[in-house]
């Protein structure tokens, strides 16, 4: 795992010709791959039009004319040429990636910004200093004394990335060892909501993941989009549509991401519904944008061992004795045949779970299996939780999806086993 620490410094006098130098010749060595291109006419599918899709050389025999062609009058240290060489094939690779997206024009890159891409053969830790080669038999010694992070005393200078440096501020990414967590074990149904996923299993109880910040993505993305639509439909007008929705759909991933890590940590098998939203839609305007924010799919896609349910009855069946409630009202199922009352969610994430397990709907085995799952109650993750109904915290560092465990249910009005 590669984390990027970034700390003041005050060498600006002592490197701020090497930043020169280094900026020269890397915008020196863009030019000459630029001047290398040859491009390429490729017709767009679909359309009587072409695109010109740039090709330049990336071989090591182009390589190493560039760093000949450079290193003549190059008064530091020869690691400087090589590092300019990798970074300007970067940026020429990050521009040839937007100019094929649309976002680039065909003109040739330039770094205007002073920095440097220390290679780790020009680095090297000593105590609290971090010492950068600038030329032969010539050091600067940057302070990391007064650093707000821990450096692991196993980390040496092999376990340090490559720093960028600019005139004020040093950026250190250093390799820390992955805490994997125990693999997961068991299964676990989830039963899919507007703005929660609620999941059960024996061993876990019945968990709750928050997907509020999801649909929140959703939902002002399209307020923003609505608000520009309704102006002169212009290219600039386009342009910002189009970053609308490049914004929403990385925020979005970002949310799914963590959730399905979050389910992944749960279980080893989860099961999903079935759901097709194109089945859903109905002639209410509210209700089809509600069901085109979901992101079901995109989340069961993203689970490691997944597997899909039939979705029918889920949530108007008695998961106890198995009675149908035609008339579902409210976020309480109260069943007539065995006086169940539980939650809707929860009932719904209870059937599922049965149709995962193969397991018919009898009541015996219910307080047998599930019911002290209920009264009982589990932790997850090793959380500590001083009272019933507390969200667990110190799950995620990222994005944080709200995950609740719960105790003790008083909500539903469990039956007395027989």
């Amino acid at each position: 795992m590669l984390k990027t620490y970034s700390l003041e410094h005050d060498k600006r006098k002592e490197v701020e010709g090497l930043f020169r130098a280094y900026n020269k010749i890397l915008n020196a060595i863009i030019e000459d791959v630029w001047s290398s291109i040859r491009w390429k006419q490729i017709k767009i599918k679909g359309k009587n039009q072409f695109r010109l899709l740039p090709i330049y050389r990336k071989d090591n025999s182009f390589r190493k004319y560039l760093r000949n062609k450079h290193l003549k009058g190059w008064i530091y240290a020869a690691h400087w040429v090589d590092s300019a060489l990798k970074t300007a094939f970067s940026i020429m690779d990050s521009w040839k990636k937007n100019y094929v997206k649309g976002d680039r024009k065909r003109v040739c890159p330039k770094a205007r910004r002073l920095f440097i891409r220390v290679k780790q053969t020009l680095c090297k830790l000593e105590g609290g200093n971090l010492r950068v080669t600038t030329a032969p038999k010539s050091f600067v010694y940057f302070d990391l004394s007064k650093r707000y992070f821990k450096i692991p005393r196993e980390i040496s200078s092999s376990g340090i990335g490559e720093p960028i440096i600019t005139l004020n501020r040093i950026y250190l990414p250093i390799h820390a060892p992955d805490k994997r967590p125990e693999p997961a074990t068991g299964k676990v149904a989830w039963d899919s909501n507007m703005l929660s996923l609620d999941g059960y299993s024996p061993k876990t109880g019945w968990v709750k993941i928050d997907t509020k910040a999801l649909a929140t993505v959703h939902i002002s993305s399209f307020e923003k989009r609505r608000s520009v639509q309704r102006k002169a439909k212009t290219k600039k007008v386009k342009r910002v549509l189009r970053k609308y929705s490049r914004t929403e759909m990385n925020r979005a991933r970002k949310h799914q991401l963590e959730i399905a890590r979050v389910i992944n940590s749960l279980a080893e098998v989860n099961g999903f519904e079935r759901l097709r939203k194109e089945r859903m839609y109905s002639r209410s305007k509210v209700w089809n944008r509600e069901i085109m924010r979901t992101d079901w799919r995109a989340i069961r896609r993203l689970v490691d061992s997944g597997v899909e349910l039939s979705p029918q009855y889920t949530s108007e069946e008695c998961s106890r004795c198995g009675w149908i409630n035609r008339d579902l009202n409210g976020s309480i199922f109260r069943c007539r045949s065995c006086g169940l009352t539980i939650d809707r969610q929860l009932n719904a994430a209870l059937n599922l779970y049965l149709k995962m397990e193969g397991v018919p709907h009898q009541m015996r085995w219910w307080d047998m299996h599930i019911l002290p799952s209920l009264v009982g109650g589990y932790f997850l993750t090793g959380a500590e939780q001083k009272a019933p109904y507390e969200l667990v915290r110190e799950l995620y560092e990222a994005v944080k999806p709200k995950l609740y465990t719960y105790d003790s249910y008083a909500d539903a009005y469990l039956p007395v086993p027989t």
